[in-house]
C-alpha cells in the first residue's frame, strides 16, 4: 500500500541511442539492433538455479553496526524486476564467484519492491529467502527500500543502482545509467582500492554461540538460527537467556523460532525477550505474537513494548492502537443493537421524477402554511435532496446535460437551505447532519462531509431502514478510514476509537441490504493493512458469500491466500469453487486469473515445471469462458495472450528458442495489442522477442531470426508503438550515463 514513485531502468537511455557505440559484457560491440540484449543477456533457467554469492545484511541497522565493527563501507544495491540490467544483475552477475569477490570487501543491503516468495516464515517461524537475492527475506528487501529511498536515492528511484556509503553516512559514490557492467564492477573494486581505510578482518568462529547472539552480522545470526533449530533444551535456553540480556541487537528471527515452537515454555521466555528488544523490527513478531493465548501480564508487556517502539516505527504505534482499541466497542455505531434490529426492510430504489416532486410540492405548501413547524422543513429538504439525487428527476427536467446538473445544482441548495431552517426552529439533529453530510458528498466537499456524518451517527436509530443513514454510516465509514490512512502516513498518533467505529460502521453495512462489495473490502484492506488478519479473513468470507462476483473481493481473496497456503493453495481453493454444482462461468475467469498468479509465484522460485502446468490450467480456463460468455471474450484472449507470452519467456529460459518463437506467434496471433502489456513479473511478450532476437543474433540463427522479425513487423502494421520500450526503460533522455562520486 506504499506509495512509490517510478523506478526508472538504469538503460532507459539507450532507447534514444540506438546508433551509439556500446560495448558488450565481453567488451565486444553489439550488433545493430540488439545491443541492449547483448549487453545484459537474460538469465537462463539454469543460471537462476544457481545461489546468490554475495551475503546482504537484512536490516540497515544491522548493516550499519557491521560497518563500524569491522571498518568496511556499506554497498547500496537497488534491482528492478523485468527491467533488463537488473535482471542480469540479479540471474547471473550476484551468482558468479569472480563478481562476488568484488563486493566482500564491503557490507551489502539489496533493495527491491517486487515480492518473489509469498511469505517470509514457514509456520514453525523459519527464514525462507528470497529466491532472488538469497540472504535476506523478501520483507527485508521491500522494508529496506523506502528508508534507502529517502537517505541516498535525491528523489529518484533507479535500478539497478549502486552507491558506496562510508562509516559517517557519507556517500563516495552512486553508480546508475551505466552503459555497461564493467563500469559499475570498476566503480566498485577502485571505491576498495582508493579508500585510505583498510578493515582488518574478522574471525567470527572463534567465538561461542551464544556470544555470537549479540552480534548482528548476518552470518553470526545464521548460525545462532540453525544452532537454536538443531540444538538440546539446554543451548535453547543458553540462546534464549542471552537474547534477553542484549535487546539492542535485535535477535528478532532467533526469538520467532521460539514463539512459533512446540514448547511453550520456550516461547513464554521468548515474549519475555521480545518485550525488551529495543529495535522496530521487532513490531511484526510481537503482534503476531499478540494472537496467541497468554497471560495478562505479559500480553501487557508486550503492548507495553509495541507502544515504546512507536517513537522509532510508525508500524509499531499503529500494531499498538490496533491491539488495544480492537478490545473495545465503538461509542458512536452500536453494531450489535443494529445487527439485532435490522430486519431486511430497506426497499429503497431511485425515486421517480413525479412522485418525489408532488411530495416536495406538499412539503413546500406544508412548510409555507407552518413557518415554525421543523418537521416539514425536514421534509422540504428530504423532497429536494431525492429529486436531486435520482437521476431519472434530473433527466425529467431536460434533456439538456447543462441544463438538468443547473436545475440539480438549484435542488441541492433548496435542500440546504430547507436542512438548516429546520436546525433554527429545532429540527432532528441528526436527520439535519445525515442531509449535509449527503449534500456535501454530492458537491465533492468530502472533509466537511465526513465531519457532518460524524456528527449524525451516533443519532441515527440502529436498524434504520432509511437509505439517506445508511448512505451516511458508509461516509462515516470511509471518513474514519481516511484519518487513520492519513494519520499513520504522517506518523501521528491515532485513538483506537478510530478503528472501532469504523469496523462497526463497516459491519453494519455488511449486514444492510444497501451494503456493498467495496465496503466489505474497504474493511478488509483496513483491518489486513493494520494487521488484524483474523478478524481481516472473517470480514473477506463473509463479503464473499454476500458477493461471490465481486472482482474487488477476489483481489483480497487471492493476497491472503497466496501469503497463507501459497500458489499451490490458491488453484486449489479455485478448482474447489469450481467442483460445486453452482459455479459460475465468471469464476472459470477468477480461476484462470488465479492461475496467472500462481505461475508467477513459481517463477520468481525457479520452478518451471510448475509454472508451465498453471498456465496450462489457466489457458483452458479462459478458453472455456471465452466460450461461455462470448460477449467477453476480448478480455479472456488478452490474459491468453499473456499466458503464451510467459510460455515463450520459459521456453528462452529453457534455451529451447524454437519453442520461444512458436509461443510469440501463438501469443500475438492471439491478441496483437497485448503484445507489449505487462505481467506481474514486469515482462511483455515484446520484451521476450527483444531477448529472443540478442540471442538469435549471437548464435547466428538467421532462419529463426528472419521469422521472428517478420512477426515483429506485423505488430508494426498494426501499431508501431507495440515496439517501443517499456514505459520505465523511456524516461532517462537526457540524463547523464553513470556515476555521481561526492
Amino acid at each position: 500500500m506504499r506509495p512509490h514513485t517510478p523506478i526508472v531502468s538504469t538503460i532507459a537511455l539507450l532507447a534514444t541511442l540506438a546508433t551509439a557505440p556500446a560495448q558488450d559484457t565481453q567488451g565486444a560491440a553489439p550488433q545493430q539492433g540488439s545491443q541492449r540484449e547483448r549487453m545484459w543477456p537474460a538469465p537462463t533457467a539454469e543460471d537462476w538455479a544457481k545461489p546468490v554469492l554475495i551475503e546482504f545484511e537484512r536490516t540497515w541497522e544491522d548493516a550499519v553496526a557491521v560497518s563500524r565493527e569491522t571498518g568496511k563501507p556499506v554497498l547500496v544495491c537497488v534491482n528492478m524486476d523485468g527491467e533488463v540490467a537488473s535482471e542480469h544483475y540479479a540471474g547471473i552477475r550476484y551468482r558468479q564467484p569472480e563478481i562476488a569477490k568484488l563486493y566482500e570487501p564491503y557490507v551489502c543491503v539489496i533493495a527491491s519492491v517486487y515480492r518473489h516468495n509469498h511469505r517470509d516464515h514457514d509456520e514453525h517461524g523459519h527464514r525462507i529467502p528470497c529466491p532472488r537475492f538469497g540472504s535476506v527475506t523478501c520483507g527485508e528487501h521491500i522494508a529496506i527500500e523506502p528508508l534507502l529511498f529517502e537517505k541516498y536515492m535525491d528523489g529518484q528511484r533507479i535500478a539497478p543502482r549502486h552507491i558506496m556509503v562510508e562509516l559517517d553516512g557519507s556517500e563516495t559514490y552512486d553508480v546508475f545509467y551505466a552503459f555497461d557492467t564493467q563500469s559499475v564492477f570498476d566503480a566498485i573494486d577502485g571505491g576498495i582500492a582508493n579508500r585510505a581505510t583498510k578493515p582488518e578482518p574478522i574471525v567470527r568462529g572463534d567465538r561461542s554461540l551464544v556470544e555470537r547472539v549479540a552480534s548482528r552480522a548476518i552470518e553470526d545470526r545464521r548460525a545462532v538460527e540453525q544452532a537454536y533449530a538443531e540444538g538440546d533444551r539446554e543451548l535453547k535456553e543458553a540462546l534464549l537467556a542471552a537474547a534477553g540480556e542484549h535487546p539492542d541487537a535485535a535477535p528478532v528471527d532467533l526469538l520467532r523460532l521460539a514463539v512459533f515452537g512446540l514448547d511453550e515454555d520456550l516461547a513464554a521466555r521468548a515474549r519475555d525477550a521480545l518485550a525488551k528488544v529495543d529495535d522496530a523490527g521487532a513490531a511484526e513478531l510481537i503482534a503476531e505474537a499478540l494472537r496467541v493465548p497468554m497471560e495478562g501480564e505479559q500480553r501487557e508487556a508486550l503492548l507495553a513494548r509495541l507502544s515504546a517502539l512507536g517513537d522509532k516505527s510508525p508500524q509499531a504505534k499503529t500494531l499498538a492502537v490496533v491491539h488495544r482499541g480492537l478490545a473495545t466497542r465503538s461509542d458512536a455505531v452500536d453494531a450489535e443493537t443494529w445487527t439485532k434490529d435490522m430486519n431486511g426492510g430497506a426497499s429503497y430504489r431511485a425515486p421517480d421524477a413525479g412522485q418525489v416532486a408532488d411530495a416536495l410540492d406538499r412539503a413546500a405548501t406544508a412548510a409555507a402554511g407552518q413557518p415554525a413547524d421543523a418537521a416539514s422543513r425536514l421534509a422540504v429538504a428530504e423532497a429536494s435532496l431525492a429529486l436531486a439525487i435520482g437521476p431519472e428527476a434530473s433527466a425529467a427536467v431536460s434533456s439538456d446535460p447543462r441544463t438538468a446538473a443547473k436545475y440539480t445544482a438549484l435542488l441541492f441548495e433548496d435542500a440546504q437551505r430547507a436542512a438548516l431552517e429546520a436546525r433554527a426552529i429545532g429540527g432532528e439533529e441528526w436527520r439535519i447532519e445525515t442531509l449535509l453530510a449527503l449534500i456535501a458528498a454530492q458537491r465533492g466537499q468530502a472533509e466537511e462531509a465526513f465531519a457532518h456524518a460524524e456528527k449524525a451517527v451516533p443519532g441515527i436509530p440502529p436498524g434504520t431502514t432509511d437509505w439517506k443513514a445508511i448512505r451516511t454510516l458508509a461516509l462515516f465509514a470511509e471518513g474514519r478510514h481516511r484519518q487513520i490512512v492519513a494519520a499513520a502516513r504522517a506518523k501521528q498518533d491515532w485513538p483506537g476509537s478510530w478503528l472501532n467505529d469504523a469496523s462497526a460502521a463497516y459491519s453494519v453495512l455488511g449486514e444492510h441490504p444497501l451494503g456493498t462489495d467495496i465496503q466489505f473490502a474497504s474493511h478488509y484492506d483496513l483491518l489486513a493493512h493494520l494487521g488484524a488478519r483474523g478478524r481481516a479473513g472473517r470480514v473477506l468470507d463473509a463479503g464473499l458469500r454476500r458477493f461471490p462476483g465481486s472482482a474487488t473481493l477476489h483481489d483480497c481473496l487471492r493476497q491472503r491466500t497466496l501469503r497463507e497456503r501459497g500458489p499451490d493453495g490458491l488453484i486449489e481453493v479455485y478448482d474447489a469453487w469450481l467442483a460445486e454444482p453452482n459455479a459460475t462461468p465468471q469464476l472459470r475467469w477468477f480461476a484462470g486469473y488465479a492461475g496467472i498468479v500462481a505461475a508467477e509465484f513459481h517463477r520468481r522460485r525457479n520452478r518451471s515445471e510448475e509454472a508451465a502446468a498453471a498456465y496450462a490450467r489457466a489457458l483452458t480456463l479462459f478458453d472455456e469462458f471465452a466460450e461461455t460468455v462470448p460477449e467477453d471474450r476480448d478480455g479472456a484472449d488478452h490474459f491468453a495472450a499473456l499466458i503464451l507470452g510467459a510460455r515463450a519467456r520459459l521456453a528462452l529460459e529453457a534455451s529451447d528458442l524454437d519453442g520461444c518463437l512458436a509461443s510469440l506467434r501463438a501469443s500475438f496471433a492471439r491478441r496483437p495489442m497485448s503484445a507489449a502489456s505487462l505481467d506481474g513479473l514486469n515482462l511483455s511478450a515484446m520484451d521476450t522477442a527483444r531477448m529472443l532476437r540478442g540471442r538469435l543474433v549471437a548464435e547466428e540463427r538467421s532462419g529463426l531470426l528472419t521469422a521472428l522479425d517478420a512477426e515483429t513487423e506485423k505488430l508494426r502494421a498494426i501499431n508501431p508503438s507495440l515496439l517501443d520500450l517499456p514505459a520505465y526503460e523511456r524516461g532517462a533522455a537526457g540524463q547523464g550515463p553513470g556515476r555521481r562520486n561526492r
